[in-house]
């Protein structure tokens, strides 16, 4: 399970009120996209969700438990920038997570141990389309392979939440439609909840089963510090989006973002 529940979250830098009164349910095996204006708390919000944040007041739940102070494996992140280490190969990179949380130390592993991450590493690499690039190193992979690398070091732990920091923004459009449906993929065959920062309005109507909007109700120069982002709006997609349906997999039968957001 990996049900999560952000209850009246506030969170502030000295003086200054970044979120306000923001309240969430998100079920489990969502899919949710954070849109709004710049600025306005949502990747500060996800880092929350990472635990590489707190919150000033509030309380974030998982499953019905307080969220860990510190970002761990039931939770995995993929951020714009691809987070992959250029001296490792492609394999090693996704491997380096499992021999890190299995073997702090030595970062090794040896034995059935490590002949079975290697089965797993290689399985989520075929998955994401890289398994023949095992062999390479990130620098000769394009930035479309690179993003899918970042996907499986991340999946490869399987996280309870996957984390996405406007993952495909620097993505040419091709290359970016082909990551979509692969997302879809992903989301539809690994249990797991996923939310999504995205200035991408298509996108996140493309994507998510829900569009949750942030932004500042009282926006002048003078209201910005004494006054944060919520929540103001929260669109669930209809049809209905699940994780398990055939048909996410299928990008023709998308239509067009709402207006009006």
């Amino acid at each position: 399970m990996s049900a999560l529940k952000i209850d009246n979250v506030w969170k502030e830098y000295g003086d200054q009120i970044v979120l306000e009164s923001v309240s969430i349910d998100i079920e489990d095996r969502a899919f949710v996209a954070l849109v709004g204006p710049s600025g306005c708390g949502k990747t500060t919000f996800l880092r929350m969700l990472l635990g590489q944040e707190r919150p000033t007041r509030g309380q974030i739940l998982i499953d019905g438990a307080p969220l860990p102070p510190e970002p761990g494996p039931d939770r995995g992140v993929v951020f714009q920038r691809y987070s992959v280490f250029p001296h490792l190969t492609v394999l090693g990179n996704v491997l380096l997570g499992r021999e890190l949380t299995r073997s702090p130390r030595l970062a090794r592993l040896f034995g059935a141990e490590r002949k079975a991450a290697l089965e797993d590493a290689r399985e989520m690499l075929a998955q994401v389309g890289l398994s023949r690039s095992e062999d390479k190193y990130p620098a000769q992979l394009s930035g479309g392979m690179q993003q899918r690398l970042a996907l499986a070091q991340a999946l490869l732990m399987k996280p309870k939440v996957l984390l996405l920091d406007e993952p495909f923004g620097a993505l040419d459009p091709g290359i970016r439609a082909d990551i979509h449906v692969l997302m879809k993929r992903l989301w539809h065959e690994n249990p797991m909840t996923v939310v999504m920062v995205t200035h991408d309005m298509r996108e996140a109507f493309t994507l998510a089963s829900r569009v949750v909007a942030f932004e500042r109700s009282r926006d002048r120069p003078e209201e910005k510090l004494r006054y944060g982002a919520t929540i103001t709006r929260d669109i669930p997609i209809w049809p209905p989006r699940r994780a398990g349906q055939a048909s996410l997999i299928r990008p023709d039968r998308d239509g067009p973002a709402p207006k009006g957001l």
